[in-house]
């Protein structure tokens, strides 16, 4: 009668098991191809993108060239050094050693 009963507990586990098996396996097999779809379709639109953005380039060349930059008159002279950072760097230095930098 053991030997029974362990049997029925196995079959009604199975009973349940194997069912809800399927249902996760097929889940699951739904997920992975909605999300290689939805792969598929960025890749898509990442192509046409592109696409879209080389006809936009050859586009503006075309019938857009570029304009020549015009070149600097004068250059502007660069702004003066801060007198306090010189001083500061030179103390540093002499407290450091000239290897410090």
């Amino acid at each position: 009668m053991r030997v029974f009963w362990m049997l029925i507990k196995i079959i009604v586990g199975l009973a349940i098991a194997i069912p809800l098996g399927i249902v996760a396996l097929a889940l699951t097999v739904g997920l992975v191809g909605t999300l290689v779809g939805l792969a598929f379709i960025a890749l898509k639109l990442a192509v046409i993108g592109l696409v879209g953005y080389g006809v936009y380039r050859f586009a503006r060349a075309v019938f857009a060239p570029s304009k020549p930059t015009p070149v600097a008159a004068h250059e502007l002279p660069l702004p003066r050094t801060d007198k306090y950072y010189e001083a500061a760097m030179r103390e540093l230095d002499s407290e450091l050693g000239p290897s410090a930098r």
